[in-house]
């Protein structure tokens, strides 16, 4: 049974969220919530998940304190062992701290805090988080955060254009995002980092009229991978 580590850092607050997906999309999985201190890449994971939240209630930056914790020690050498990770909302801003994905964040546009639901396309979905996705496609799911502007550099921008890509379709940019990007990942799509959340569109009852269930296929694309041997 492939195991997946979803590290709660004091302030997450969707970890659970993270494993009851995983329960409803594959109960072949298992999926557990570790505490930081606990976390060991040695530990044999498949796969580990960084939720959102608010770790360290954002003290300095969204996710700077964290990405200075024993366990971001912990996932670079997950990382430079190829283990998938994936960072959601503030998962993504954490792994954007430590250096494992490029660019910065900054406050939303609007200076407000947003939560709403959204509509992203994928582009070069390739890598274990993406597996099931064709290109272009379209994906519904909610956003909430207060610090979700994406910048990067142009030329780094360009150097990304082949990495996996999510944006903001047409009027859906909820916080003024550079070139609409609402997630990137790695060269092999092995570590991918997005701010709207997955876990909260896999079930159609909470599902708003109009919108999908968008982040099934993320959390299906992992199991099967990590079922054919990722």
């Amino acid at each position: 049974m492939a195991r997946v580590a979803v590290i709660k850092f004091p302030g997450t607050n969707c970890d659970e969220a993270v494993v009851k997906a995983f329960r409803e999309i594959d109960r072949g999985i298992s999926a557990e919530v570790v505490w930081h201190k606990d976390f060991r890449h040695s530990d044999r994971w498949d796969a580990i998940v960084i939720p959102g939240g608010f770790s360290y209630g954002d003290w300095l930056r969204a996710g700077s304190i964290a990405a200075r914790s024993r366990a971001a020690t912990e996932l670079l050498e997950a990382a430079a062992k190829g283990t998938p990770i994936l960072g959601i909302c503030n998962g993504f801003q954490i792994l954007v701290e430590m250096g494992l994905l490029r660019g910065a964040f900054l406050p939303n546009k609007s200076g407000m805090f947003v939560c709403r639901w959204v509509r992203l396309y994928i582009e070069n979905p390739k890598g274990p988080w993406l597996s099931l996705v064709e290109d272009k496609a379209e994906l519904h799911m909610p956003v909430a955060h207060g610090e979700g502007r994406y910048y990067v550099e142009e030329k780094d921008y360009e150097e990304l254009r082949s990495n996996p890509l999510l944006r903001y379709a047409s009027g859906h940019n909820p916080n003024g995002s550079f070139q609409n990007i609402a997630g990137v990942g790695n060269s092999d799509g092995s570590i991918l980092g997005l701010m709207p959340h997955p876990e909260r569109a896999v079930s159609p009852q909470l599902t708003p009229r109009g919108f999908s269930t968008g982040g099934r296929v993320i959390f299906e694309s992992i199991a099967r991978s990590l079922r054919s041997g990722w």
